[in-house]
């Protein structure tokens, strides 16, 4: 419940931003009229997530075991570069967010009617078709739907009244601290989907692993190979005697860091691989966002220390 909340908040919080910049400007431009055409938008973006989920969750019955498990890790691995796209766009977009979607509101507004119904639809779809994406990826791998669905609502919920609040100035939120936290987890997120993708694509065939007939066997136990003796298709290891597969310690770090009792090599492979690639990059993001935040708050302070030289340099010429 903890992780799907936190996704829910994420992207439900997103979501609310950019809604309530576009009323905010339609309000401030006294075009009120406009307003029904945007929620219009906006509702057929969240009908579309709600169908896409359906689809997904209502079709994958009608599919073999095989079929399943092809098409959650297909889908799983479309979530993971949805999400690591969304968090360095973000990062570099964020700062001209607001100016971008007052320019497009401006457009529409001198366009047809659909115009703006296709502003606020574009505007939340992204990140509706993206959670929908990552909460069915996360309720595939986690086993327990209504907990996983439960918490990614209440997340939902609770973007929705504190992007109000925000929106009627009754609440101050550091948004750029919150959006590199939630950032952060959400990398490591997005490397444990990726690390269950590869078992769901092990599971169906699609890629090698312990779950065939090309699997190394122990020569003592006759069992799938575990540790360095299973490289590369077998298991890494397992640690299910310690930890229960279905237990809360097993659930609570598979939510966070993607661990699960037992791994693959693949599986490992695969996380490792996304984590070392990746955080670096977003935390080099940050620190460049970090430095630009600093520049711009320094240049005002710049501009008013040379201020006072101007009359003089003024007076000096001739």
């Amino acid at each position: 419940m903890l992780a799907t909340f936190l996704i829910g908040l994420r992207e439900g919080l997103e979501a609310a931003l950019v809604v309530g910049i576009l009323v905010a400007y339609l309000t401030r431009l006294d075009r009120r009229d406009a307003l029904p055409r945007l929620w219009a938008g906006v509702g057929l973006a969240v009908a579309l997530a709600l169908a896409i989920g359906a689809v997904f969750t209502f079709g994958a019955y009608m599919l073999t075991f095989e079929a399943q498990e092809l098409l959650g890790g297909g889908l799983s691995l479309l979530a993971v570069a949805m999400v690591t796209w969304m968090i360095f766009w973000m990062q570099r977009a964020g700062r001209t967010l607001k100016a971008g979607l007052e320019g497009g509101v401006d457009k529409a507004l001198r366009g047809g009617v659909w115009a703006l119904v296709a502003i606020g639809f574009v505007s939340v779809a992204r990140e509706g078709v993206e959670t929908t994406l990552l909460l069915w990826s996360m309720v595939q791998s986690f086993g327990d739907a209504p907990t996983a669905l439960l918490g990614s609502l209440l997340g939902l919920a609770a973007a929705v009244v504190l992007g109000w609040l925000i929106a009627r100035g009754m609440l101050r939120l550091d948004l750029s601290r919150f959006f590199t936290w939630t950032g952060g987890f959400l990398v490591v997120v997005a490397a444990g989907v990726l690390a269950y993708a590869f078992h769901d694509l092990q599971e169906a065939g699609a890629l090698p692993g312990p779950f065939g007939a090309g699997a190394p066997v122990d020569a003592a136990t006759g069992l799938v190979a575990t540790g360095w003796a299973g490289l590369p298709f077998g298991w890494a290891f397992d640690v299910s005697g310690v930890i229960a597969p279905g237990g809360p310690l097993a659930a609570l770090l598979q939510a966070t860091i993607g661990f699960m009792p037992q791994m693959t090599w693949l599986q490992v492979i695969a996380w490792t691989a996304y984590v070392a690639i990746v955080v670096p990059l977003f935390v080099r993001g940050v620190r460049a966002n970090g430095r630009s935040r600093r520049a711009a708050k320094a240049a005002p302070a710049a501009a008013d220390t040379a201020a006072p030289s101007t009359p003089d340099a003024a007076t000096a010429a001739p």
